[in-house]
């Protein structure tokens, strides 16, 4: 296994963790930031170019993950560098956020 397969599986999990919040947010109808509003990751974009953003991060992610290298899902050293992607991206987006949605708690 080459050192860049783990990159790639890292950010996979990277994508497939910002995929989430706009697909979801997208479907229900809801606006979310994203790179496109203005300002960029702060103003709101409409559902339905979240619904498309969180698309495109969800087939980068897939290509990062199946297509570089030779994913096992149970290798456990490979699942943790996803797992390691989508968790530090989750708290990133969770503190980014959380400023938006009263998220960041004092303390927390």
């Amino acid at each position: 296994m080459l050192w860049y397969h783990y990159v790639s599986y890292f950010f996979g999990g990277a994508f497939l963790s910002n995929a989430i919040p706009h697909f979801v947010s997208g479907t229900m109808g809801r606006p979310f930031q994203s790179p496109f509003a203005t300002p960029p990751g702060e103003g709101l974009s409409s559902s339905k170019l979240n619904v498309f953003w969180g698309m495109f991060n969800l087939i980068v992610a897939y290509w990062l993950i199946t297509q570089v290298g030779d994913f096992e899902v149970r290798n456990i050293v490979q699942a943790s560098t996803l797992g390691l992607g989508f968790l530090l991206m989750g708290l990133f987006s969770a503190h980014g956020f959380g400023r938006f949605y009263g998220g960041n708690v004092p303390g927390n």
